[in-house]
């Protein structure tokens, strides 16, 4: 599968945007979904991640209640709504895909596929 994420910019502080991560190939609600994030000179950090179906999702503790991962399947897309954005939050965005028998994945090394990144830059 290909992943093609989008969404990303410059925002104020408390200030929101939402990502998108376009998929193309095999089944799309056959993968697990993720966000992950980067900032610089940090490790890649699980931001989001959502089950097959989408009735299940799980968020990172610096991001719960902020943020909220959804999916439509009919779209092949995933969506990551970003709300009182704050400038911590400041980092390239990625989207990401996996095969397992789980219901969801926190661990960004049991992910299979990545998409290319979106950098979220929140001002102060």
């Amino acid at each position: 599968v290909q992943l093609q994420a989008s969404g990303g910019g410059l925002v104020q502080a408390g200030g929101s945007l939402r990502l998108s991560c376009a998929a193309s190939g095999r089944a799309f609600s056959s993968y697990i979904m993720g966000w992950f994030r980067q900032a610089p000179g940090k490790e890649r950090e699980f931001v989001a991640t959502i089950s097959r179906t989408g009735g299940t999702t799980y968020y990172g503790d610096s991001v719960k209640g902020r943020f909220t991962i959804s999916r439509d399947n009919a779209k092949n897309t995933v969506y990551l709504q970003m709300n009182s954005l704050k400038p911590e939050d400041t980092a390239v965005y990625y989207c990401a895909a996996a095969v397992s028998t789980l219901t969801v994945l926190l661990n960004r090394r049991e992910y299979d596929y990545w998409g290319q990144g979106t950098q979220v830059t929140v001002s102060s």
